[in-house]
């Protein structure tokens, strides 16, 4: 990877929706060019998808939270049984695994109050997988997910 290609990421990251004529605008290059760099990137794996990101707020979804959970056990077959239910709720939009005291740090979006709770008492608590889930509702998300850094070796 060059510095080219570097730019190249940089400016996908930023809007995704840049033309080969676009990028090669923006890259000094002839359009074919930055269409095949593009293409090389896509193929090794690089760029991995191209996606919209939407408004919660306009969507309904006024309440986000981050949502930690505890296993009651570290078994391969619990820890599959909670993915699966995880992978089924649409408000559950990002899932990390965790060194520490939680096992699991999850993002959700929901309509209000009510449905995090619904989420909380009804979905994970039951889940015989779960021993403990703590949850932070975010008042504001003062920096927005930004574009990786690219200009590193």
């Amino acid at each position: 990877m060059d510095e080219t290609d570097r730019k190249l990421l940089k400016a996908l990251q930023r809007n995704a929706q840049m033309t080969a004529q676009d990028l090669g605008e923006h890259l000094n290059l002839s359009p074919s060019q930055a269409g095949r760099r593009r293409a090389r990137l896509e193929e090794q794996g690089y760029i991995r998808a191209y996606s919209a990101r939407l408004d919660p707020a306009r969507l309904g979804l006024q309440v986000q939270a981050f949502v930690q959970v505890q296993m009651e056990s570290q078994s391969p077959e619990a820890a599959r049984a909670f993915l699966r239910l995880v992978n089924l709720r649409s408000e559950v939009t990002s899932v990390w695994t965790l060194t520490g005291n939680s096992d699991y740090l999850m993002r959700v979006y929901c309509s209000d109050l009510a449905a995090l709770n619904v989420l909380i008492h009804e979905v994970l608590l039951p889940h015989p997988s779960v021993a403990r889930v703590q949850s932070q509702i975010v008042l504001d998300h003062v920096k927005q997910d930004t574009p990786l850094p690219t200009d590193h070796g």
